[in-house]
């Protein structure tokens, strides 16, 4: 489908797709504010810091960007300075047991990352422990796609990569007014992100456009007046930029239910199992549950529990997937019994540093409230 842009009158009156200026001109202003304005991030050298010389460090990079695939920064802050803190450059990270990784990331959500980041972990070491300096270099690495590779490219190694996240989609589709559904007009939004991309300090522009879509270009309520590209923005001169990035219509998603089993032993270990390594929460830990999918319910009485016992009701939680909701009635029962195989009993002080997944943590907080209370310091 052909791009559709809104082509409007800019503040001098002219016609045109942009409201003024070339693209070095926007880059130029967007690095000029992104120098007084940026975000002080964990993982991020500052531009004063790059001044002085000082350069990105792949490894940390390349981290804070896979961490960062459909999380918020909020939410990655403390995990990446944890991870950066036991695990400080690529060859530790690969000297260390899948397992510990898992039960790092454990809350951090799309498990498949923190698989992915320990195979990429493990070649990048066994290469000699530099990462490539190329995009087609980086995308040959478990785990790392066309989004991550051009932003490692750009930001660790100055390369002049189209870095484009849903950020960089709603600043552009509003700079140029896009009223194509933002699902058939990502390919063309690349495309002016690679006109606008400066030859010089290509890495700062990636993360200037990220911030200015965190900070000012929000997807409600949009602080207009405060962009560097007031002048320039197409949506913002005709007074529509919420209006942006078109969408189509979602649908609803299916909602599967199921149960889940929290025993408990007298001491207060709790009984856990590993999910298999592929699929949904794959390689992560959980109390016994009923076999719903993304596709098909559950069991959801105690007849389907994992082995006999005085099973009683402990509440039903909720919770979110990408493609579908998920209900859980949760039954605890009391117990003495020995750990069924593929089974274990965790102790009770072992329990917040299991690689629990979200879904499971609000398992076991409903039939023992408190029990998975992270010891991580935010």
């Amino acid at each position: 489908m052909a791009l559709h842009v809104q082509t409007r009158k800019t503040a001098s009156g002219d016609s045109g797709k942009t409201a003024s200026g070339e693209s070095g001109e926007i880059a130029s202003r967007l690095l000029a504010w992104y120098d007084a304005h940026h975000r002080d991030l964990p993982w991020r050298i500052a531009p004063r810091e790059l001044a002085r010389g000082i350069r990105p460090d792949p490894y940390r990079v390349w981290l804070s960007e896979v961490m960062l695939q459909q999380t918020t920064v909020e939410a990655v802050k403390s995990y990446f300075r944890a991870f950066v803190e036991k695990w400080p450059d690529i060859d530790a990270l690969a000297a260390s047991p899948t397992e510990d990784v898992m039960k790092a990331w454990a809350g951090l959500g799309y498990y498949s990352r923190a698989r992915n980041l320990k195979a990429c972990a493990d070649l990048v070491a066994r290469q000699g422990g530099r990462f490539p300096d190329t995009q087609a270099g980086l995308r040959e690495l478990p785990g790392i796609g066309a989004y991550t590779a051009a932003a490692i490219a750009a930001i660790a190694f100055d390369q002049p990569a189209a870095v484009v996240d849903g950020n960089v989609e709603r600043v552009v589709s509003r700079l140029f007014s896009i009223v194509t559904p933002l699902s058939e007009a990502k390919s063309d939004i690349r495309t002016y992100v690679e006109r606008m991309v400066p030859a010089t300090r290509p890495g700062d522009f990636a993360q200037a456009m990220m911030d200015l879509g965190a900070t000012i270009c929000t997807p409600r309520q949009p602080r207009c007046m405060l962009c560097p590209l007031r002048e320039d923005c197409s949506a913002i001169i005709s007074g529509d930029a919420e209006r942006f990035p078109v969408r189509l219509p979602k649908g609803e998603k299916p909602l599967r239910r199921g149960a889940a089993f929290v025993a408990v032993r007298g001491d207060g270990a709790i009984l856990l199992r590993k999910r298999g390594d592929k699929g949904l929460l794959g390689g992560m830990t959980e109390v016994p549950t009923t076999g719903w999918t993304a596709r098909i319910d559950g069991g959801t009485t105690a007849a389907a529990a994992p082995f006999p016992g005085n099973w009683r009701p402990a509440g039903k939680i909720g919770h979110v997937f990408t493609h579908f909701a998920l209900e859980l009635d949760v039954f605890k029962a009391m117990t003495d019994v020995a750990a069924p195989a593929g089974h274990f009993w965790s102790l009770a002080d072992e329990i917040p540093g299991e690689a629990l997944p979200t879904v499971m943590k609000k398992v076991i907080e409903a039939a023992i409230p408190g029990a998975t209370k992270n010891q991580r310091v935010h």
